[in-house]
């Protein structure tokens, strides 16, 4: 089973900005789309953004779109998540999330594997 490992998260200020990183295990990298999931407290986890196997389709929530830039390394195995202009409501654990295998390596929005999420926290 793939092992989704998180980093990157921490406590900043308004309009600052930070690169949250997922390692993931395992040969077939590749082949899976990948996603980002966010989950503030007292709240359901949504959907932040997701990325296709080959890179070449991106896909993101509004409520991001403009500010936060995903993007993948196959070769590392990496998924990453550049957060800029960052806002007190983007507090939250956010989680890298592992499609299974779709056609084409498109994000289809059903998750195979979870991360254990790191903490992002941004103060007024």
């Amino acid at each position: 089973q793939v092992q989704l490992v998180e980093s990157g998260g921490g406590l900043v200020q308004a309009g600052d900005s930070l690169r949250l990183s997922c390692a993931a295990s395992g040969r077939t990298f590749s082949t899976y789309a990948m996603g980002w999931f966010r989950q503030a407290p007292g709240k359901e986890r949504e959907f932040v953004a997701a990325i296709s196997s080959r890179g070449e389709s991106t896909y993101y929530a509004d409520s991001v779109k403009g500010r936060f830039t995903i993007s993948r390394d196959n070769a590392k195995n990496t998924v990453l998540l550049q957060m800029n202009s960052l806002k007190p409501e983007d507090t939250a654990v956010y989680y890298c999330a592992q499609s299974p295998p779709t056609l084409g390596g498109l994000w289809r929005g059903t998750i195979a594997s979870w991360g254990q999420g790191t903490q992002v926290t941004v103060s007024s």
